[in-house]
């Protein structure tokens, strides 16, 4: 990093990665670590055994208060009002043209306590639309961004090693995929919630910043018998796409629909929120384009702006994202293509830096645990 760089906000974890020889990339803002050593020893890491990642970039934002749940009803997609405590949800924040601003995740820590977590390059901007749309509900909003940070734990060993940490082991044992319940690790209070976005079972753990070191040294020490790695962004986007998981500023922007990026199944026409009138417009047809999997041959990757072609030549879609995957062994992108193309099975091309790559429509996750 140079001086350049000095203005980038660094996490509370930013000295333990420095002892760990991290390389740092600037990432919406923040200084954070791209990669400890080998971008594929990390993710084989994480696809064998387990990784251990920083995501304290996230951003925290706190709804308390009778209408919580009702406040959040009308700021997202998602029915927030009918998740049971300790559960959690995927949703998404649609401007009024139905556009998505971001996606995220609700957890209902209590009745009237909800916390919502967003992405990193969107965190001050959700903040302010979140506590915007919440006007006029009986609500407290609060950003806890700058307060709280965010370690994950990921991958198949990954239960054992926190099961460990806790007093009662059953807490991980009983906790379910997309749930959260506090918890104790070596005598830290943390948020411990069943979620993660590698595609393999995983914990990812809410601590106050002040307590960030100590739990990921607790976790670092406690995973090394297991085979733990600590892991950068780099290999994060190569397991999340491997998953098959949208990545905002890529397959999700204020430009696309949730109908086109496959989401239908989190948006609930059946009740008011911000962006509803449009979307339910937009429900009574089918998108002209529509987010697929592609998988190559060969070892040259379509990255994200490649253009998709038909047999004949013709421009029929474009690729959010594209790498060479590391568990699969061959060429893998999302991409929106044509409708009429979007089936299983259909032969495509991809403009590869010049060259035409022959490529597949593939059901979605590419890769499953």
């Amino acid at each position: 990093m140079t001086a350049a760089h000095d203005h980038l906000v660094r996490t509370p974890l930013d000295a333990e990665h420095e002892a760990l020889g991290a390389t740092f990339t600037d990432f919406a803002g923040w200084r954070m670590p791209v990669r400890y050593g080998s971008d594929l020893a990390e993710h084989h890491a994480v696809r064998t055994a387990a990784g251990l990642f920083d995501l304290s970039h996230m951003g925290e934002v706190e709804f308390e208060g009778p209408q919580a749940g009702a406040a959040l009803d009308h700021a997202l997609t998602g029915a927030m009002s009918a998740m049971r405590v300790g559960r959690a949800k995927y949703s998404l924040l649609c401007a009024d043209d139905g556009g998505v601003l971001d996606d995220l995740v609700v957890y209902r820590l209590a009745e009237e306590r909800f916390l919502v977590v967003v992405n990193a390059a969107n965190a001050g901007a959700d903040a302010t639309e979140l506590a915007r749309r919440a006007e006029g509900f009986d609500v407290r909003v609060r950003d806890r961004s700058a307060d709280t940070a965010l370690v994950a734990v990921q991958g198949p060993r990954a239960a054992e090693i926190v099961r460990g940490l806790v007093p009662d082991p059953a807490v991980v044992d009983e906790l379910r995929y997309y749930a959260a319940t506090p918890a104790a690790v070596a005598g830290i209070e943390i948020l411990l919630a069943r979620t993660g976005y590698t595609g393999e079972d995983g914990f990812e753990l809410y601590v106050p910043g002040a307590d960030a070191p100590a739990l990921w040294r607790v976790l670092l020490d406690a995973g090394r018998p297991h085979d733990l790695q600590p892991a950068g962004l780099a290999c994060r986007d190569t397991l999340r796409l491997e998953a098959g998981m949208a990545l905002y500023g890529h397959e999700l922007t204020v430009d696309t629909d949730p109908f086109a990026a496959g989401l239908r199944r989190v948006v609930a026409l059946d009740k008011e929120f911000v962006g509803r009138d449009a979307l339910a417009a937009r429900a009574e047809s089918e998108p002209a384009r529509v987010l697929v999997g592609l998988t190559g041959e060969g070892r040259r990757a379509g990255r994200a702006g490649a253009a998709v072609l038909d047999a004949d030549g013709s421009l029929v879609g474009e690729v959010t994202s594209g790498v060479l995957s590391p568990t699969l062994g061959v060429p893998i992108a999302l991409a929106y293509v044509d409708a009429a193309l979007a089936a299983p099975g259909t032969a495509v091309e991809l403009d590869v830096r010049g060259r035409r790559q022959p490529y597949t429509v593939t059901e979605l996750p590419f890769y499953r645990r």
